[in-house]
């Protein structure tokens, strides 16, 4: 869970890792089969950590008890 706008930023640092991976990987694997395997631990975790920033950007940081 994210809980405040440092660790948002290192997210969203993350997700474009995770995302730069994936595509190095597009662009070097010529097997499809070898590709998806390698490819979806990189999109399970982006989809799992943008879950988490779309949960950040649902409220006001006064609703989750934070300064703005």
């Amino acid at each position: 869970m994210i809980g405040n706008d440092q660790e948002f930023q290192t997210t969203l640092e993350r997700i474009f890792v995770l995302q730069n991976q994936a595509v190095h990987l597009r662009k070097t694997e010529a097997n499809a089969v070898n590709y998806r395997a390698a490819v979806s631990g990189f999109l399970a975790e982006i989809d799992r950590m943008q879950l988490q920033v779309r949960e950040y950007l649902s409220f006001l940081p006064t609703e989750k008890g934070e300064e703005a």
